[in-house]
């Protein structure tokens, strides 16, 4: 049994798996940094110095100085300045992930590839481009593509 998990450990496709799920994890605290640190400050600085993380609303009706002094008298709140960093972090992440796999799907589009066959007029049998008689009908096609 230890030899079979381990065969199934080391496949490609498990390890592939780990490492995007450290990478993305990674991702994600460099995103949730970027919302919190450098994104959401300005934004709260033109929407008159509000700061997203603090907004909330008590749901005991208790007036309280921040999320910090309600969370610790234990009143039960709605944190939506936390909702709104979380929902901004997920935009970013998404649209990231998005350029990626758009970018993914670019690399591996197969290049067209130029016809090798012709049809011919007369009998629709598929015969070289430079063909001048169709071998299956022996129609001259000199005189109907132009081919000279």
């Amino acid at each position: 049994m230890l030899k079979d998990f381990r065969e199934f450990v080391m496949r490609g496709n498990v390890l592939d798996l780990a490492v995007a799920v450290i990478i993305g994890a990674a991702f994600g605290a460099i995103v949730t940094s970027m919302v919190n640190d450098v994104l959401m400050p300005p934004i709260g600085l033109l929407l008159k110095r509000v700061d997203f993380k603090e907004l909330f609303v008590a749901l005991n009706a208790q007036p309280y100085a921040n999320l910090a002094a309600a969370k610790a008298a234990g009143a039960p709140v709605i944190a939506y300045g936390a909702f709104l960093n979380t929902v901004v972090n997920f935009v970013i992440i998404a649209f990231v992930v998005f350029l990626v796999v758009r970018q993914v799907k670019r690399f591996h589009a197969k290049p067209a590839v130029a016809p090798i066959t012709k049809d011919c007029p007369y009998c629709c049998s598929a015969i070289p481009l430079a063909a001048r008689r169709c071998p299956h009908c022996t129609s001259e096609l000199a005189a109907v593509t132009g081919v000279q």
